[in-house]
């Protein structure tokens, strides 16, 4: 009978073994045959080299099957073009299972020839009107083309007749037109000498007809809608689908080939505001090394500023602004600077230059003619001026003179400056065809700046460094200037640029620089930054002088000695005496986070077309308008891009700080209110909404990188807002209105704006009139109408005072309702506790102490996501930056020269006590969220452009960015453990190591051998 039971329970322990053994079997590969059918994810896998696609894929798939331990179902090869298999490439495109995205991405990035990997990004195109904005999904790239009704040949207006009758008319030249491709045969395109197709659609055909306009613009001989250089040799890349669809690798092949086929220009009419798109932008930057000639569109985003798109906002591409009738800069062209270097460095220049982009004429799909705008219409107009251009130089030189730099050192020496245009509108002028070519026949590889005149006192065209004169003890002014370098593709300068005054007053600047360390390819940065020795607090008057450097690079082909240029920029600018402190503004810049590399959502919540706030939130950007405002009153403004711990405020009547998307130092809190209670520094706050609630339904489902995108914060980040607020008494709430403020026939529009919850008895507050809204009331169950909404107020406290407003949209350029009229009311009383009726009469004065907390609650830090990867602030040592602004004609640094003076302060000078304030305050907690936990994130991974270089590609980036941002992070990976083990240890109480272990033994001895991944 024992024997008996002994075997019976053998059996069923057997049986039971087994069936555990095949379930975990069916479980693993059930899941990864599901994974094989779910491969929904692609990512672009960078490599160390060039070879064959199939090289490349062997190698990498013996990697992975040989050291991943995942499923092999799990992931496959994208198909690629049928060209791009001929040609060597640096790439390859897998599809990849969601849920093992993560763990094969680490694995791949750890290969030794591996580079990196990205999302494989999809960009949508979509026609945009300027006059009613189309949705787009965001942050995509996209064709810059809008609807005209009137006609323009730019060929004709631009006079490339003087050159056609000169024999000139692009013979010799190869453009690339990376677009929706051309139909043929087309009787007005006679010199397509290539059609190549690089997207899933099997056709060669332009289904648009934008990309046979855009190659019409360079060689149409239809006398009606002619082209600049009709024998110029058209490649066309048919990057776009008819369904307006494209992808980063479709590009990226289609580089390749345009590299390998060497085309010698290449028009790009399409762009986006990413300009961390890694992938993208270094091939761009790859293809302009090889000597392509790429002229891109701008952007169709204007009038706001700083709404430049990439690639067209890069040094080493031309972009393209547009012009309507010959002398007005188009509405819908965007403007400068660019944002890449915010919130710590200054913007660049660009557009490079304009052209016609409004009513210009141009081929149809099959013939005749038809009008379009946008500077996707611009962009080719450039381009088929360039192989007209390119064309003029003698075939023996041409290529050994025309680079990415010489062509653009002609156009802009050839440009003529429209009136009442800033640089930033206008870049260096309107294209001119004549002046040139002009240029190019004289030509000899050379270095210049861009611009090559400083002159600070041209208005408007120097805005707005012309509007604001220099004086002492001021932040330092800086200018961002680009190097052009057409002697090489690489460079460097030959030492530090020097200042030479040229008079009396030039003596009294202290002139320092920042510029690349390998200029490279063709173009780099040179950052200059200008301040006005103590000794000059007194002095009015014009100050000049000359700033001089030497770039040097290899020996050209054939020569022995380095090429070397001396580049000589005349300066000029005016000096006045200190203003008092009540007329001295700070500008906190340092607040500032935007898309890229975040989804930062914008400020009004009413822009559906458009969910990225990426202007930059500066001065010189989408509050141009309350800049102007301020030099008009006769306010002195003067931004900081570090933590406010780094400046002395005894030095302004008044520190703003508008939409802060970011935190605060802790050491920043304590300076500000030590500097409000014993200083008398003024404070201006203007808020936006921050709605937990509201924020996780503006979610958007990422297409590159099939996961799901939040907003980081609100229009505003009110929880730290509230901790600067806080130890003062104020409170800002989580509630969203929208409506306006009545200041009698004056008001201020409020969109998406917050209202004050606390604040201090003998305050003034403004309440809401009878058309503002509660844009939340249907998430909340408590109705608030019978409830005063305050949505500004006034307080002094200590030796200070405070402004403190729910909502920035009036004041933003890009608000169509501004209320400017109230910013010389609002300083006057934050600057000299002055009371104008004009504000003070519309307000009440509260007798006790508002509050109300117990019906609006204060907003909460989120915690599903991780604020700390794209924060400047947090888990962060206070850097003030300084260091780079050293006085180039003192024998101490800047800092060293201030602080004898009392003028700056750095941060280890710190000046104010470091009395704690009473922090407690703040809704009644020692810190609204300083305990509050936060969940990894789950972000899309960026492009990191810090670092040291450890190559020119490499190098290269530094000309473009201070930002430091988060590597790509994803899904944290669970072991997910059998059914049967499970079920197990339930049954049998076992220990977990123990049934693993038996499952583990008895599956390895059934399981069959794994199947390879197939590869296309």
């Amino acid at each position: 009978m024992y024997m008996e039971r002994r075997a019976t329970f053998g059996t069923w322990f057997a049986a039971l073994a087994a069936f555990c053994a095949w379930r975990h079997t069916w479980w693993h590969r059930g899941k990864c045959a599901l994974a094989s059918r779910n491969l929904k994810q692609e990512i672009i896998v960078r490599l160390k080299g060039y070879d064959a696609i199939h090289a490349h894929q062997d190698r990498l798939g013996r990697e992975i099957n040989d050291r991943w331990d995942g499923c092999a179902g799990a992931w496959k090869y994208t198909k690629r073009s049928e060209t791009a298999h001929e040609h060597p490439t640096d790439f390859l495109v897998m599809s990849v299972a969601p849920k093992h995205k993560t763990d094969l991405e680490r694995f791949v990035r750890s290969v030794d020839f591996v580079k990196d990997t990205h999302p494989q990004n999809r960009y949508v195109d979509l026609l945009a009107s300027t006059d009613t904005p189309t949705e787009r999904s965001p942050g995509t790239r996209h064709m810059l083309e809008v609807p005209t009704k009137v006609g323009y040949q730019p060929a004709k207006e631009l006079e490339a007749e003087l050159l056609w009758t000169q024999g000139y008319e692009g013979e010799g030249v190869k453009i690339g037109i990376f677009d929706t491709g051309i139909k043929l045969p087309h009787p007005s395109m006679e010199n397509v000498t290539e059609r190549t197709n690089w997207t899933d659609e099997n056709t060669l055909e332009d289904g648009l007809g934008h990309g046979s306009f855009v190659a019409g613009m360079v060689g149409s001989t239809n006398p009606s809608c002619q082209g600049f250089a009709p024998k110029t040799k058209i490649y066309t890349f048919r990057v776009f689908t008819n369904a307006q669809v494209s992808y980063t690798s479709w590009f990226l092949d289609a580089f390749n080939y345009a590299i390998a086929t060497r085309v010698n220009i290449i028009n790009l009419s399409i762009g986006g505001p990413d300009f961390m798109d890694a992938p993208f932008v270094e091939k761009i930057m790859e293809v302009t090394s090889n000597g392509i000639i790429m002229i891109s569109a701008i952007g169709n985003d204007g009038p706001r500023y700083g709404t430049l798109n990439n690639p067209a906002d890069q040094n080493d591409v031309i972009g393209v602004g547009g012009l309507e009738r010959d002398r007005y800069i188009a509405s819908f062209s965007s403007r400068g600077m660019s944002t890449w270097e915010l919130p710590s460095g200054y913007g660049r220049i660009k557009p490079d230059v304009i052209t016609f982009g409004r009513d210009v004429m141009g081929i149809k799909i099959s013939s005749g003619c038809r009008k379009l705008s946008g500077t996707s219409v611009a962009s080719p107009v450039v381009a088929g001026a360039v192989c007209l251009l390119a064309s003029t130089v003698p075939s023996s030189i041409r290529w050994d003179v025309l680079n990415p730099a010489s062509m653009k050192q002609a156009l802009i020496e050839g440009a003529e400056k429209i009136p009442d245009a800033s640089i930033f509108v206008q870049g260096s002028g309107k294209m001119n065809l004549k002046r040139s070519a002009e240029v190019l026949q004289q030509y000899v590889p050379k270095a210049t700046l861009q611009p090559p005149v400083l002159d600070f006192t041209d208005c408007p065209y120097m805005w707005p460094f012309c509007t604001q004169p220099l004086y002492a003890s001021a932040l330092p002014t800086i200018f961002n200037a680009t190097i052009l370098n057409a002697m090489g593709v690489t460079g460097t300068l030959l030492g530090k640029p020097s200042w030479i005054p040229d008079n009396e007053a030039g003596k009294l600047l202290h002139v320092d620089f920042a510029y690349s360390d390998v200029i490279w390819p063709w173009s780099g940065y040179l950052a200059i930054f200008l301040a006005v020795h103590p000794g000059g607090s007194n002095f009015d008057g014009v100050a000049s002088g000359f700033i001089k450097f030497d770039v040097v690079s290899p020996p050209g082909l054939g020569e022995s000695e380095e090429r070397r240029c001396q580049i000589t920029v005349p300066v000029k600018l005016r000096i006045i005496p200190t203003p008092a402190r009540k007329h001295r503004v700070l500008w906190d810049q340092y607040r500032n986070v935007r898309y890229p590399p975040a989804y930062i959502p914008r400020d009004s919540l009413e822009f559906k077309s458009d969910l990225l706030d990426w202007h930059g939130d500066h001065l010189h950007t989408n509050f141009h308008g309350f800049y102007d405002a301020l030099r008009s009153n006769g306010y002195y403004v003067e931004t900081i891009g570090h933590p406010l711990t780094c400046v002395n405020f005894s030095q302004y009547g008044t520190l703003i700080i508008t939409d802060p998307e970011d935190d605060f130092h802790e050491a920043e809190l304590s300076k500000v209110y030590h500097d409000v209670t014993e200083g008398g520094l003024g404070v201006l706050v203007l808020g936006e909404w921050y709605n937990v609630k509201i924020m996780k339904t503006m979610k958007f489902l990422d297409e590159n990188t099939r996961s799901w995108w939040s907003p980081y914060t609100g229009g505003a980040n009110l929880p730290a807002l509230n901790k600067l607020l806080g130890p003062f008494g104020i409170l800002l709430g989580d509630r969203i209105f929208s409506g306006r403020l009545s200041f009698g026939s004056q008001h201020m529009r409020i969109t998406s704006g917050a209202n004050i919850i606390r604040f201090p008895a003998g305050g003034h507050t403004a309440t809401a009139d009878s058309h503002m809204k509660d844009v939340t009331a249907s998430t909340y169950k408590q109705s608030t109408e019978k409830v005063d909404w305050h949505i500004m107020g006034f307080t002094e406290v200590g030796r200070g005072r405070l402004a403190v407003a729910g909502d920035t949209f009036c004041f933003d350029s890009d608000g169509a309702d501004n209320c400017f009229w109230a910013i010389p009311h609002l300083l006057r009383y934050t600057s000299e506790g002055a009371r104008d009726k004009a504000l003070f009469e519309y307000t009440t004065q509260l007798e006790e102490e508002l509050d109300q907390t117990q019906l609006f609650r204060p907003p909460e830090y989120r915690t599903d996501l991780q604020f700390e990867d794209v924060s400047h602030v947090m888990d962060r040592e206070i850097e003030c930056g300084w260091s780079t602004t050293l006085a180039a004609n003192s024998n101490m640094p800047f800092n060293q020269m201030h602080q004898e003076t009392g003028k700056i302060a750095d941060s280890n000078s710190s000046t104010g006590s470091s009395e704690t304030p009473p922090w407690d305050r703040v809704d009644g907690k020692t810190d609204v969220a300083s305990g509050a936990q936060r969940d990894l994130s789950h972000s899309k991974g960026f492009y990191t452009s810090r670092g040291e270089a450890d190559s020119l590609a490499e190098a290269s980036v530094h000309q473009f960015s201070t930002l430091s941002v988060a590597p790509v992070t994803g899904t944290p990976i669970f072991l997910d453990m059998s059914m049967g083990g499970r079920m197990l240890a339930r049954v049998y109480g076992a220990s977990l190591a123990a049934v693993t272990y038996l499952v583990f033994k008895m599956y390895h001895r059934f399981r069959r051998p794994p199947l390879r991944p197939r590869v296309e």
